[in-house]
């Protein structure tokens, strides 16, 4: 019998990405330090031996806890390495998982693209959530510091959906379920090629090496007169600079525009992040901005970002 209800062909995508998904999600069990009972969430397993993707909130400062999957199997894990600048971390499950999910390409999401949440909100192993990508890009404010370029999504959220799979019509795993923002709205760190270094960076040594400039930067935009000489019409604008830090050491100020860094241009945060690994610490780094109207050419030489 054909489909005849306009919501069939949405209800069969939704349905087909939950039935790849879900036996691959995790209800992660996380002790709390202490003895104050435990912490709930969720994890995604993305290799065939047994890692799993959360996030860095979920785990804390934990080192181990229990994974239960949908088929009833429960297996503790490991915490392989945390990184709560970006609120990622990676597990190691210590027996048997149920096949990967795939990872896809957050970069090539578009606003009002169909969006799928998997996760255990409320400890409910399972639960599935729709919506779209309602916004990207976005930066949110987390436990003192900014997670940057996340993407946001209408489709519902709550606790204990952290670190869930965020996931494309075809079941990719295109974020990591990061938090409720507020009615009606959720956050996840999108999956590309930043968070991919990230992810190696922990499934190798535990941690992840940054450079650190010590700038807080928005868009802003190129000055129409000089669009056209550029072939760009953003940047990043400067708005404040940390005292001491290697960028007021370069010569770098509030109010500057930040066009290009090592020779590559930046217009959105990523750009920036996606140089600031560990072998640009200690490094001259070229940097170009526009003050007062004119380019200005400085050296900066990025430091080793360190936990407060």
């Amino acid at each position: 019998m054909e489909a005849s209800h306009p919501l069939d062909a949405y209800s069969q995508i939704v349905s087909g990405v939950a039935a790849r998904l879900t036996p691959k999600v995790a209800s992660l069990r996380v002790p709390r330090r202490g003895g104050a009972g435990e912490s709930l969430g969720s994890g995604v397993v993305f290799t065939g031996d047994g890692f799993l993707l959360t996030n860095a909130h979920v785990v804390g400062r934990a080192n181990a806890g229990t994974a239960s999957f949908a088929d009833g199997t429960s297996a503790p894990f490991q915490v392989v390495g945390a990184d709560p600048l970006s609120d990622l971390a990676v597990l190691r499950a210590n027996g048997d998982t149920p096949e990967p999910a795939e990872l896809g390409e957050a970069d090539q999401l578009v606003v009002g693209q169909l969006v799928v949440a998997v996760g255990n909100p409320l400890g409910l192993a399972g639960s599935v959530t729709a919506g779209v990508v309602s916004a990207l890009g976005r930066s949110l404010p987390a436990r003192g510091r900014i997670i940057e370029d996340v993407i946001q999504t209408d489709a519902a959220l709550n606790p204990g959906n952290s670190g869930g799979a965020l996931a494309d019509a075809d079941a990719r795993v295109i974020g990591i379920n990061t938090a409720v923002a507020g009615v009606g709205l959720g956050m996840a760190v999108p999956v590309n090629s930043t968070t991919r270094r990230i992810i190696t960076a922990l499934m190798a040594d535990g941690r992840v090496r940054r450079a650190y400039l010590g700038l807080a930067m928005v868009p802003g935009p190129v000055p129409a007169a000089w669009r056209e000489r550029l072939g760009r019409k953003t940047g990043l604008l400067i708005a404040q600079v940390v005292g001491g830090g290697p960028a007021e050491r370069a010569g770098l100020r509030a109010g500057d525009l930040l066009l290009t860094v090592a020779g590559k241009p930046v217009a959105v945060s990523q750009d920036l992040q996606r140089l600031m690994f560990a072998e640009a610490i200690g490094q001259p780094l070229a940097i170009t901005v526009m003050r007062n109207g004119a380019l200005v050419d400085v050296i900066a030489e990025p430091t080793e970002l360190v936990a407060a």
